[in-house]
């Protein structure tokens, strides 16, 4: 493959791999020819939050450790489907998260913002038969991040879906409705196609909220048609 078709497929996908307002990704957009990858990285395709079976808190975020982490309870659930709408069962969805103070449990996160002892910030589950999923969670916190000055990440959860195979695994991120910092966020906005957009963004849902217990929101996941990164 030339160096220009490689530079061709990078400005038709949506959204774009080279995106130079996101600073990071000058540094990942390919810029030359494919390479095969050596067998030994297919290790870095594998869940990344326990290889065995599901335990019975893993969906839900509150009950990881012994007391309650601190924040908004939400709960969060979907469907994750095909294109024309049949369920995709058994899929493997991971999540992961910042806590209610906008801070990831993660030696690289380093931001003045208080760390929880109640909230690890990482979850998973299995859809079921009717590719339904749901997680228990509390909502996160912006961030600061350095890609330009005085920058925020609005508030977001990182999903992770695997497959039949784990080399199938498709990562995107969920957004929660009207946040200010959607006009400023260079990730969000790489999307270019605004209806892809807006289903990055969460749906608040009465009916999914449990009383004096948490609100809810929905975010179905459609294959081939949500924005992925």
């Amino acid at each position: 493959m030339s160096d220009e078709r490689v530079v061709n497929l990078a400005e038709d996908v949506d959204p774009p791999l080279l995106y130079p307002e996101y600073r990071s990704t000058t540094l990942r957009a390919p810029q030359r020819p494919p390479i095969i990858v050596p067998d030994r990285f297919r290790d870095l395709e594998s869940p990344v939050y326990g290889h065995d079976d599901i335990g019975e808190a893993d969906h839900d975020l509150t009950r990881q450790h012994a007391g309650e982490p601190q924040g908004e309870r939400i709960i969060v659930t979907g469907r994750v489907v095909e294109e024309d709408g049949r369920p995709v069962p058994n899929a493997l969805v991971e999540i992961w998260q910042a806590n209610a103070g906008g801070r990831y449990q993660h030696e690289g996160d380093q931001h003045p913002a208080p760390l929880d002892p109640n909230f690890s910030g990482a979850g998973r589950t299995l859809t079921g038969a009717d590719g339904k999923y749901e997680f228990v969670t509390v909502k996160p916190g912006a961030y600061p991040w350095k890609n330009h000055p005085n920058a925020w990440r609005p508030a977001h959860i990182h999903f992770s879906l695997f497959g039949r195979a784990f080399s199938s695994r498709l990562v995107t991120q969920m957004y929660f409705p009207g946040d200010p910092l959607f006009e400023f966020d260079p990730i969000f906005q790489s999307v270019r196609d605004p209806e892809a957009r807006k289903r990055l963004v969460a749906r608040f849902e009465l009916e999914l909220t449990q009383s004096e217990w948490a609100l809810g929101y929905r975010f179905d996941i459609v294959l081939r048609r949500t924005a992925f990164e």
